[in-house]
């Protein structure tokens, strides 16, 4: 906690807040493109 206390001083609220939102969203993304890549099997059967 202390650590994000720090980071928020240091580097502004706006800047934290995206960095956590891009790692959210990273994990994701990961799942929609394991499931775009799996399409074309699933419309084959």
């Amino acid at each position: 906690m202390e650590q994000m206390i720090t980071l928020i001083s240091e580097l502004g609220f706006p800047i934290v807040v995206t960095f956590f939102l891009l790692n959210r969203i990273e994990a994701k993304l990961d799942v929609v493109v394991s499931s775009i890549q799996g399409l074309p099997d699933r419309l084959k059967e």
